[in-house]
């Protein structure tokens, strides 16, 4: 069986999904990867027949043991080159998403075992995101919660942000949102907004992106 990048992708984007919470379709597949549903619809019957999806009776996607190992090789991969593309090269973090995805089909897998061995291991990817199927279930037996449901007068570390969004990433990083900042809900508003402390600084958020952003709520 031939494993092309669009099959990885697919395998990539279902895997993603699952760890943001979503129930997977044709059609989730086709708002994850821009692509039309027809091409959607081609791509699943190969999946399918190559053994690496199950498709439920109500068009559920889901991934076999075959197809979540493809799918965890290249989540590995996306996750080492982006910390080698900070770590090593100082790119951006709100940058290196896009960069890994582009040269995570290029990896070999001994330079894959180099850029482990360079690095070391580690949990988290520079937007605070973790490897494998770290879904909002897990998030919460944490104790972390998305920032829109932080209470008033609660101070939060930032821990993750959702990283397929280079414009989200950008406006959180002029705003000073990212892991590891410190941020204070100061009041949630009636326009669905939130107002932050952000470095002594007072920033709205609306819901959107607020929802988007998980945090660890401080004790003191």
């Amino acid at each position: 069986m031939r494993i092309t990048i669009s099959k990885e992708n697919y395998l990539k984007a279902i895997a993603e999904a699952e760890s943001e919470g979503e129930v997977v379709i044709a059609a989730t597949l086709a708002r994850w990867l821009k692509v039309s549903p027809p091409a959607v619809t081609m791509a699943i019957k190969r999946l399918k027949r190559d053994g690496l999806i199950l498709v439920e009776p109500d068009g559920q996607l889901r991934l076999t043991p075959s197809g979540r190992e493809i799918a965890n090789k290249l989540l590995n991969r996306h996750h080492l080159i982006e910390r080698m593309l900070t770590e090593i090269f100082g790119m951006e973090w709100f940058k290196v998403h896009e960069e890994a995805e582009q040269l995570e089909h290029a990896v070999s897998a001994d330079f894959e075992r180099k850029l482990l061995d360079k690095l070391g291991p580690a949990e988290a990817c520079p937007h605070g995101n973790r490897i494998g199927m770290d879904t909002p279930e897990e998030r919460r037996r944490r104790g972390w919660l998305p920032l829109s449901e932080l209470s008033p007068d609660r101070d939060a570390r930032v821990m993750s942000v959702f990283e397929r969004d280079r414009e989200l990433l950008e406006f959180l990083d002029g705003l000073g949102i990212h892991p590891g900042a410190r941020v204070r809900m100061i009041r949630k508003n009636y326009d669905e907004t939130v107002t932050l402390e952000v470095k002594s600084d007072r920033v709205q958020l609306g819901d959107a992106a607020s929802s988007r952003v998980w945090v660890a709520p401080l004790t003191s």
